[in-house]
């Protein structure tokens, strides 16, 4: 077969394809031993980058090198058993192959016609996600690009079911103002949709947390009262199983509860914890999941998948339809109801990646089991770091018992000689940008009940107990290092 276009010969096609491949593969091999953070400056990486549009092609060796020095060598190591920063999962080696085998062949999922195994596969891959967390076996909904996404999708579908048709036609100008509920540890993508849905954060209640970061029941419930009151318009209660910052998981089944009592719609935020409902240690946790009219998931999360794949969760797919369906000459193709599902019809997206292959072959490649499994490992990983800094606390406080994988601590002097807060405060927002440069770990901090603390969050399949010796270890010798200057 004769190349065409841009394209190569076959045989040239396949020789760089197998150099690519052992490129991949040299990046794997270091994944114990490189630094987690290239130590490089923004003015170097984008000197790298810094030319005018080329008008001459680079040989594709040439090409592949570049790629190799500024882009492979210098990744930060998200794969690696040592990133304990955000919530990194690391990817799998069977969605890397999904991945080459999506961008192969370029379908578009948006019409059935344009890509039917696409079509076919996400929504078998939605529902596979609604039936393992326990939620909804025949679920309807979407692969966006992560959680953001997801709480964006199932926020607007709230909003238009929850204040009626005459919102989509006349906007929020067709009645009162409308509120919705989340706690003050809800993810701040919220308060973005609440912006981009033009229900102004103004009226974004917020609602305090307990001693354990949950939502104070109490306080919603007089919060929704007093709204109706005023004379606006409730319309949306967000839990949250599992926050971002402690992984505090709220009463779900009572926010529930609390939503069916005032006929609101009830909204999961699941991008961080939510797959974790599908370990049986932990189902009892998250009771109440099941009720929810909409959840949100990250499979580039707990499900181990390479950036992009988030997930938005209905109980069937009326809703979504309803809100997103928009008829188009030009997309017609109707075929007299031969079962065929037009996703674009589901969602704001007409032009959709191949998110699901991946998630299709690692579901099949690994079986449900296995993936609870590596669940439950990553949250024992997390115990078992938390057992390591009790028993270290001549050095070490525990700032929280980890209800998932992430775990919150502070560093307090080696020996325990610095005395009081601000001394402690001091150390450990220094120790942040000092690991950093370390290099052996990557990992950042966040604040509970007004201090800094580190935050360790262990959601990777590598991951296993030496390497949280390894942390523990790590972070003592540059705190030392740091107390002697």
């Amino acid at each position: 077969m004769e190349p065409r276009g841009l394209d190569w010969s076959l045989s040239e096609f396949e020789r760089v394809l197998q150099r690519a491949v052992g490129l991949v593969v040299e990046r794997y091999e270091t994944l114990d031993t490189a630094p987690v953070f290239a130590q490089v400056t923004p003015p170097e990486v984008e000197a790298w980058f810094r030319e005018p549009v080329p008008e001459a092609p680079m040989p594709i060796d040439a090409l592949l090198d570049t790629v190799k020095v500024t882009v492979l060598d210098t990744a930060t190591l998200n794969i690696g058993p040592h990133m304990y920063a955000y919530v990194m999962a690391g990817g799998t080696h069977v969605s890397v192959l999904a991945e080459l085998f999506a961008a192969a062949i370029d379908q578009n999922g948006g019409k059935w016609h344009l890509g039917p195994a696409l079509s076919a596969l996400e929504e078998r891959v939605i529902q596979w996600g609604g039936s393992f967390i326990g939620f909804a076996p025949e679920a309807g909904g979407a692969l966006v690009s992560g959680g953001s996404a997801a709480n964006l999708t199932a926020l607007t579908v709230a909003r238009n079911l929850q204040l009626g048709d005459a919102v989509a036609r006349e906007g929020l100008f067709s009645g009162p103002p409308a509120t919705l509920y989340g706690s003050t540890e809800v993810h701040g993508c919220i308060e973005k949709c609440v912006e981009l849905l033009g229900l102004g954060t103004r009226y974004y209640r917020r609602i305090p947390v307990d001693e354990d970061h949950r939502i104070r029941l109490d306080l919603l419930d007089a919060q929704i009262e007093a709204d109706r009151a005023a004379g606006l318009r409730p319309f949306c209660v967000i839990g949250n199983a599992g926050t971002v910052n402690t992984g505090a998981i709220d009463p779900l089944d009572a926010l529930s509860d609390t939503a069916e009592r005032h006929r609101l719609w009830f909204h999961v935020d699941g991008a961080y914890g939510g797959m974790a409902a599908a370990v049986a240690g932990c189902r009892p946790k998250f009771r109440g999941l099941e009720r929810a009219d909409s959840v949100a998931l990250d499979f580039h999360k707990w499900l181990y998948q390479p950036f992009e794949a988030g997930c938005a969760l209905f109980r069937d797919w009326e809703g979504l339809r309803r809100t997103y369906h928009h008829a188009a000459a030009y997309l017609a193709t109707d075929q007299g109801g031969d079962g065929r599902r037009d996703l674009n019809e589901y969602s704001f997206q007409l032009s959709r990646n191949f998110k699901a292959l991946k998630v299709w072959m690692t579901f099949k490649a690994y079986g449900a089991a296995r993936l609870r499994q590596a669940i439950a490992s990553d949250i024992a990983n997390a115990a078992y770091l938390a057992d390591r800094l009790r028993s270290a606390a001549e050095d070490f406080e525990l700032v929280h018992e980890p209800e998932l994988s992430i775990v919150c601590f502070r560093y307090l002097g080696s020996a325990g000689h610095l005395h009081g807060t601000e001394p402690i405060d001091r150390l450990n927002r220094a120790l942040i940008p000092a690991l950093e440069a370390d290099g052996r770990v990557f990992i950042t901090g966040t604040t509970v009940a007004g201090r800094p603390v580190i935050r360790a969050c262990c959601i990777n399949h590598r991951q296993h107990q030496g390497d949280l010796d390894r942390l523990v270890t790590t972070i003592r010798d540059v705190g030392r290092a740091l107390e002697a200057k």
